[in-house]
């Protein structure tokens, strides 16, 4: 799970109590703070109690559980009481039709064996949030998806077996609808990634001291390395971004002013000789910075292939824990969606974050002429605990430096 992980919601499970587990299957889907993950059992026997329900949170470390023999007596054993669906409920709520308001009518399978897509009196669906998450995403009718978990229930690997054989039809498009007794308000319940990005940049408001700096770059000669390059990765069916040269010479920049690659811990400051860079990326319901290792080791195209992968899985919550944490320093890119400036908020315990804007065609004085020119404004958020107001200054000097003249990335 993930190191910055303090509660999980039990998504479902894909166990019921009696079960017979072996070790390596998959007993449930949780919600952690940056994706949906699999629980998968660590010994073998029957899964004799469920004490956390469907939709359920529990705290890290807490029983959800409880895998054991046959005659093992689990009578001391005391799990999590953290909401959801009832364990009893684990096994029987297909069956269960009175306080369900969406019962589900169970359809005849046809003579090939073939399931058949649950769907209640209401018209509802049966099926899992993350089933009905990834069918949104590749636009498939999940009415017409068979399902294969409990009581017929829609659940992740038939939306993947749909996609891959083709045959599910696409989502049918939904027409707004509106009455004048409809509310005017709609109150969403809050995702494990949500909650945690509230809880982390509170703690960074509050008690880290920040100070910004902002600069303005010329990116003329940027632009032209940038259009260089791309045609000599043409071939290669590559392309390389402003924001992957932005990270290189961030990379670079950093490897000269370590004392703004570094992170505040209580009692000390750690300084570090590698420097790795998160890149905030925007998900459905959040935003995740996975991060690019020993950033300052590789090159400007293979920066850009690393983050184009790193952000297509964490889209699809796909990422591993080590592929998000451990940044050094991180940075935010708004400039794709016409943002001329703003300031990003550090993610403790790093001591800055850069944030850039978009590139903008500006005039400027030019020895004694106005000229047009494609100028870029970058912020840097500093946590004044670890960098002064001149450190941080001579990072963005330098790195200012490295974007107005790309070949000194290259130094």
């Amino acid at each position: 799970l993930s190191p910055t992980m303090e509660e999980g919601q039990l998504v479902q499970w894909l166990k019921n109590e009696g079960d017979t587990v072996a070790t390596g299957d998959v007993l449930a889907e949780v919600e952690t703070d940056k994706a949906t993950m699999e629980l998968v059992a660590r010994g073998e026997g029957i899964l004799r109690k469920i004490f956390l329900g469907a939709g359920g949170t529990a705290e890290v470390g807490a029983v959800i559980g409880v895998i054991a023999a046959e005659d093992e007596d689990i009578s001391e054993i005391s799990g999590v009481s953290g909401g959801g669906a009832p364990a009893a409920a684990i096994v029987e709520e297909e069956a269960v039709s009175t306080p369900d308001p969406d019962p589900v009518v169970e359809e005849p399978t046809s003579g090939n064996n073939e399931l058949a897509s649950p769907v209640s009196k209401g018209g509802r669906v049966k099926a899992s949030p993350l089933a009905r998450r990834l069918a949104e995403q590749a636009g498939v009718d999940i009415s017409q998806v068979p399902g294969s978990g409990p009581g017929g229930r829609v659940v992740k690997r038939d939306i993947e077996a749909a996609k891959a054989s083709g045959d599910a039809s696409p989502a049918p498009p939904v027409a707004p609808s509106w009455t004048p007794d409809e509310a005017e308000y709609e109150d969403v319940q809050t995702s494990q990634m949500r909650k945690t990005i509230a809880k982390r940049l509170i703690t960074s408001i509050g008690p880290v001291p920040t100070f910004y700096l902002t600069v303005d770059v010329d990116m003329t000669r940027a632009m032209e390395a940038r259009k260089s390059m791309n045609s000599m990765l043409k071939a290669e069916g590559a392309k390389v971004s402003v924001n992957d040269i932005v990270l290189k010479a961030v990379a670079g920049a950093l490897r000269q002013h370590p004392n703004c690659n570094a992170q505040w811990h209580d009692g000390f400051i750690r300084r570090f000789k590698a420097v790795h860079i998160g890149v905030a990326v925007a998900v459905e319901d959040g935003l995740i910075t996975p991060v690019v290792r020993h950033a300052h080791l590789k090159g400007i195209s293979q920066i850009g292939a690393e983050v184009k992968e790193l952000a297509g899985r964490a889209r699809e919550k796909k990422l591993k824990p080590e592929e998000y944490t451990g940044a050094t320093f991180s940075v935010s890119n708004l400039g794709m969606f016409g943002i001329h400036e703003f300031t990003a908020i550090i993610n403790p315990p790093e001591a800055g974050i850069l944030a850039v804007g978009g590139i903008e065609e500006t005039p400027v004085a030019v020895d004694g002429e106005v000229l047009v020119r494609p100028r870029m404004r970058i912020t840097m958020s500093c946590d004044h605990r670890v960098i002064d107001g001149a450190q941080g200054s001579r990072f963005l000097q330098t790195l200012k430096g490295m974007l107005e003249e790309p070949t000194a990335i290259l130094l």
